[in-house]
C-alpha cells in the first residue's frame, strides 16, 4: 500500500513538469512577439527572458527533485 502511495505522489509531481514546459513556451514566445514589436531592446529583451528560463526550469527541477524524494525517499 505504501509503494503504491509513493508512485502516485511521484507521477503527480513529474505531471508539474507540463506546466513547466508550457512556461517555457510562453517565455520565448513572448520573446519573439517583443522582438518584432520593439527590435532596439534586443539585448535587454533576451536577458530578460533568460531570467525567466532560468526561474521557470528551476520549478521544474524542483518537481522533479520532488518526485524522486518521494520515489526513494
Amino acid at each position: 500500500m505504501l509503494a503504491s502511495a509513493k508512485l502516485i505522489a511521484a507521477g503527480l509531481a513529474v505531471l508539474s513538469l507540463a506546466g513547466t514546459s508550457i512556461g517555457i513556451g510562453n517565455v520565448f514566445s513572448s520573446l519573439l512577439n517583443s522582438y518584432s514589436r520593439n527590435p532596439s531592446l534586443r539585448g535587454q529583451l533576451f536577458t530578460y527572458s533568460i531570467l525567466g528560463f532560468a526561474l521557470v526550469e528551476a520549478m521544474g527541477l524542483f518537481a522533479l527533485m520532488m518526485s524522486f524524494l518521494f520515489l526513494y525517499g
